[in-house]
C-alpha cells in the first residue's frame, strides 16, 4: 500500500526543508525532540504526526520561514484528514502522486477504464459552488443584480449575510474555497480578527474562527454553523488583543528568573499572539500565548476563554515553569530557543 496524495505532498515539503537543512535524521530528531526514525517515516511519507507541534519543532529547527510554516501547517492538517480514509492501491498512488516539480498529474478519464477519487472537501466545494451559481442565476432573472462583498472594508450592516445565510453556506469549514469562506474571513476582520481575506479555509482561518467562537461564547467547533454566522454578522464578540510586543514586555515582567528563555519559548508556541489556537489530532486543543493545553487548562482552573487573557495565560505558564524551574512543558519549543531571538 502508498501514502495518500495528500501525505505524499506533506512529506515532500518535510524533505525538503531536512535536505535544505544539511542534517541528518538522528541530529535533527535530536534538536527537534523526535527520534530519527520517526522524522525519516514522516519524510518518506510512511506516516502523519499525530501533533503538530512535532511538525512545528522540526520545521523550525530546519530555518523555516513564517510563510513556509504556515504552509506546512496547510499541507498537515491536508495529510491528517487523509488518516481515516480508505487506503489506495501503489498503481493509483502511482497515477496521483506529486511528480518531481511539486505539481500532481491530472487524474486519467473514465476513457481510460479509471473512476477519478475526489476528497469530501472537493465534492463539498463543487456542490457549494453549484447551488451558488443557481442563487446568482436566479438573482438575476428576478430583475436585479446582487454581488458578494469583495472588500473587508465595507462596513455596511448586512454585509457577509446574502451570502452566508444562502443554501451554498449551509457550513464552512477547513479546506474551502468559495465564497462563503471570504465572508466569513471579512466578517472576522471586521471583528479586529487578524487574518488574510482570501477565500481560503486554512489553518489561519481555523484558528481565527475558533478564536472568535470562544470570545462570543459559541461552541467552539471550529466549523461555521447557524450560531458561528449569527454571531459573526452580529460582531458579538471583538479580537483586540495585545501586540507581540506588549506581550514580550509582560512576558518579561513575570519571568523575571529567565526573561529571555521564556519570551522564546511564548514566540516559538504562539507566534505571541494572544489568540493562538492549535488543534490536536486526539481532539484536544493548545491555547493562548503559552499553548496551554486542555489538560493543563483544567488543572490550572482555566478555561480558554480565561487562556485568551495574555496575562492570565503569562501568569499561568509562570505557575507551571515554578514546578521545576524549567520549561518542561515546551518540549517541543526547547529545542528551537537558539533559533529564536532572546530578546
Amino acid at each position: 500500500m502508498a501514502a495518500s496524495p495528500r501525505t505524499g505532498n506533506f512529506a515532500a515539503h518535510l524533505r525538503m526543508l531536512k535536505d535544505r537543512s544539511g542534517r541528518g535524521y538522528d541530529r535533527l530528531g535530536k534538536e527537534a525532540g523526535v527520534s530519527g526514525s520517526s522524522l525519516h517515516r514522516y519524510c518518506s511519507g510512511l506516516s502523519v504526526p499525530t501533533d503538530y507541534r512535532v511538525v512545528h519543532s522540526f520545521a523550525k529547527v530546519c530555518g523555516a520561514s513564517a510563510e513556509e510554516l504556515r504552509e506546512l501547517h496547510r499541507l498537515w492538517a491536508l495529510a491528517d484528514s487523509d488518516r481515516d480514509a480508505p487506503e489506495v492501491s501503489v498503481e493509483e498512488s502511482a497515477r496521483t502522486s506529486p511528480v518531481p516539480d511539486g505539481t500532481t498529474p491530472p487524474e486519467t478519464g473514465p476513457d481510460r477504464g479509471e473512476v477519478p477519487r475526489r476528497s469530501r472537501f472537493a465534492e463539498k466545494r463543487a456542490s457549494r459552488v453549484a447551488v451558488l451559481g443557481a442563487v446568482v442565476a436566479a438573482t438575476v432573472l428576478a430583475g436585479f443584480v446582487w454581488l458578494p462583498s469583495a472588500s473587508p472594508a465595507d462596513d455596511s450592516p448586512a454585509a457577509g449575510d446574502k451570502v452566508l445565510n444562502s443554501p451554498a453556506c449551509a457550513t464552512v469549514s477547513m479546506g474551502e474555497h468559495d465564497e462563503c469562506v471570504r465572508e466569513v474571513q471579512t466578517l472576522l476582520v471586521r471583528a479586529k480578527g487578524r487574518l488574510a481575506v482570501d477565500g481560503d479555509f486554512g489553518p489561519e482561518t481555523l484558528r481565527r474562527v475558533t478564536a472568535f467562537q470562544v470570545l462570543a461564547g459559541v461552541t467552539a467547533r471550529g466549523v461555521v454553523d447557524e450560531d458561528t454566522k449569527k454571531a459573526l454578522v452580529a460582531q458579538k464578540a471583538s479580537m483586540v488583543t495585545w501586540s507581540p510586543a506588549k506581550v514580550a514586555q509582560r512576558i518579561r515582567e513575570v519571568f523575571v528568573e529567565d526573561p529571555g528563555t521564556a519570551v522564546a519559548i511564548a514566540r516559538c508556541a504562539s507566534f505571541l499572539d494572544p489568540l493562538y489556537v492549535l488543534p490536536n489530532t486526539n481532539g484536544s486543543r493548545n491555547w493562548g500565548v503559552f499553548q496551554i493545553s486542555d489538560a493543563r487548562l483544567r488543572e490550572l482552573g482555566g478555561t480558554p476563554l480565561r487562556a485568551f487573557d495574555p496575562d492570565w495565560n503569562i501568569r499561568a505558564a509562570h505557575r507551571l515553569w515554578s514546578v521545576r524551574h524549567d520549561f518542561h512543558d515546551w518540549p517541543s519549543c526547547q529545542a528551537a530557543l537558539k533559533d529564536a531571538p532572546q530578546s
